[in-house]
């Protein structure tokens, strides 16, 4: 399963979590046998109480990016996609998942899929200290909610915290009939009124697992030009 947390609160307290998920990660390695190179291993594996201890973490050594969206835009079967390459089911997320996939040999990140329900957006900006890309999801199949998409990504991209740091709108649920195309979204999402930032804007299918890693590849290079 996904590495989950209920967190709603202060920002000190999602710290105490993060700095909980990375003591863990950190942990000795599984025992022999244990899928280790796995990356959802890796993300939801926790050390024994014997093992955990005080640790010093170079925050600067971790590629964190945010995945934000509506609810129902399919933000965690995305992330499940990536991290099994499988679809399982899903509820509202009421807090946030997180897992690491590796790239490449060289290139890992750690992905946070906060929840996108009304109640959790006045707490999203506790999740942007230390993000190095944002991934911002969109239904491109229900036209009737991209005006709310446009608003939600408006007040988003007014933090502070982002300021100068990469955005990949991903256009999922292209596998469905009559979606709105990268050039419509692109419009509806008013992505010209933001002529500092560096976009890209990737229809995928978290479904089926298409546009997905050529997403994060292409994340991945933003990351390294900021």
């Amino acid at each position: 399963m996904l590495t989950q947390a209920s967190y709603v609160g202060t920002k000190k307290g999602l710290a105490n979590v993060k700095a909980s998920f990375y003591t863990r990660r950190l942990a000795p390695p599984p025992p022999e046998g244990a899928p280790a190179s796995s990356a959802l291993a890796r993300s939801s594996l926790a050390a024994s109480d014997g093992d955990r201890r005080p640790i010093h973490f170079d925050w600067n050594s971790v590629t964190i990016v945010i995945l934000m969206g509506l609810d129902s835009a399919g933000k965690t079967t995305l992330l499940s996609q990536l991290l099994t390459g499988k679809v399982v089911d899903t509820s509202p997320t009421i807090g946030f998942n997180v897992g690491t996939i590796d790239l490449d040999k060289r290139t890992s990140m750690t992905i946070w899929d906060v929840g996108g329900q009304k109640s959790m957006r006045p707490n999203w900006r506790f999740y942007l200290d230390d993000c190095k890309a944002l991934v911002f999801v969109v239904d491109c199949s229900d036209p009737s909610r991209m005006p709310e998409a446009q608003r939600v990504l408006k007040k988003v991209l007014s933090e502070e915290k982002l300021r100068g740091i990469p955005l990949m709108v991903l256009a999922n649920k292209v596998d469905l009939p009559g979606v709105l195309t990268v050039q419509e979204i692109s419009n509806q999402l008013g992505m010209s009124h933001y002529p500092q930032l560096r976009w890209q804007i990737q229809a995928c299918s978290a479904l089926k697992g298409t546009g997905l890693w050529q997403a994060f590849t292409s994340i991945a290079k933003l990351i390294k030009k900021n």
